[in-house]
C-alpha cells in the first residue's frame, strides 16, 4: 500500500512523493526545469530530515546531499506530517534490514538498478565519516565479490579500486574517505550498490 504527498508551489511547479515499500517515487512538474521522475531507495536516506529555510531535506547516510527536498507543511500540515512520520519510519526500517541481510545468488548479473538520476542540488557538502570507524576486511571483500558479480557496470570500477584500497590499509581513514566520495558520485548505482554490498552503507553510515 502506498501514501502519496501532492506538494505545490506558485514559483517551483508541483511535486508528488509516492511512498512505497523499499523507495519513493518522484515526480516533479515545474515551469522552470520541466518534467521529471525518480526514483529514492528509503535504505539510502537519513530518516532525521535537516530543515533549510522553507523545505526539510532528508539526505543520503552518507552525507553527500539531499536526495529529497520537502515544502514544510505542504498542502497543509496534518497530511505533510502523517507523510513524513511515515517516511522516517520506512527509511529506518529498509536500512535495519538491508544491513541485516546477505543477497542471494542469482542465476543473471544485473546491469545496476534502472533509477533515474536525483535532482541537482546546490548542496555540495564535504563528506563527513567518522574517524572511530572500525573497518571489517572480511565483509568489505565480500562486498567487493558481491558487486563484480551482481552489478556489470562500469560506473563502480571506480568504488571497487577505493574498496581494494581500503583493505591494503583499513585502519587509514583517507581511503574510507575516499570510498564515501566515489559512493557519492555514482549517483543512479548507488541503489544496485546497496541491494547487493549492504555493508558498504553501515560503513558509511552515521549509525554503529
Amino acid at each position: 500500500m502506498s501514501l502519496t504527498l501532492i506538494q505545490k508551489n506558485f514559483l517551483h511547479g508541483t511535486q508528488e512523493f509516492e511512498l512505497l515499500d523499499d523507495k519513493i517515487k518522484v515526480r516533479i512538474n515545474s515551469l522552470l526545469k520541466g518534467k521529471k521522475e525518480f526514483d529514492v531507495v528509503l535504505a539510502m536516506l537519513n530518516p532525521e530530515p535537516i530543515i533549510s529555510k522553507s523545505q526539510l531535506d532528508f539526505h543520503s547516510r552518507v552525507k553527500c546531499r539531499p536526495l529529497l527536498s520537502l515544502y514544510l507543511n505542504k498542502p497543509n500540515p496534518e497530511k505533510f506530517n502523517e507523510f513524513v512520520s511515515t517516511l522516517k519510519q520506512k527509511a529506518q526500517a529498509e536500512y535495519d534490514a538491508v544491513s541485516g541481510i546477505r543477497v542471494a545468488a542469482k542465476s543473471t548479473t544485473l546491469n545496476g538498478n534502472s533509477y533515474e538520476e536525483p535532482p541537482e542540488f546546490s548542496d555540495t557538502s564535504l563528506v563527513d565519516i567518522s574517524k572511530d570507524k572500525t573497518i571489517n576486511v572480511e565483509e568489505v571483500e565480500n562486498a567487493i565479490r558481491m558487486l563484480e558479480t551482481y552489478v556489470n557496470n562500469e560506473e563502480i570500477h571506480p568504488l571497487i579500486a577505493a574498496l581494494e584500497s581500503l583493505i591494503q590499509t583499513p585502519d587509514d581513514h583517507s581511503k574510507l574517505v575516499k570510498v564515501a566520495t566515489v559512493f557519492n558520485e555514482l549517483g543512479s548505482s548507488q541503489g544496485a550498490v546497496l541491494t547487493y554490498a549492504p555493508y558498504i552503507s553501515i560503513m558509511l553510515s552515521d549509525g554503529p
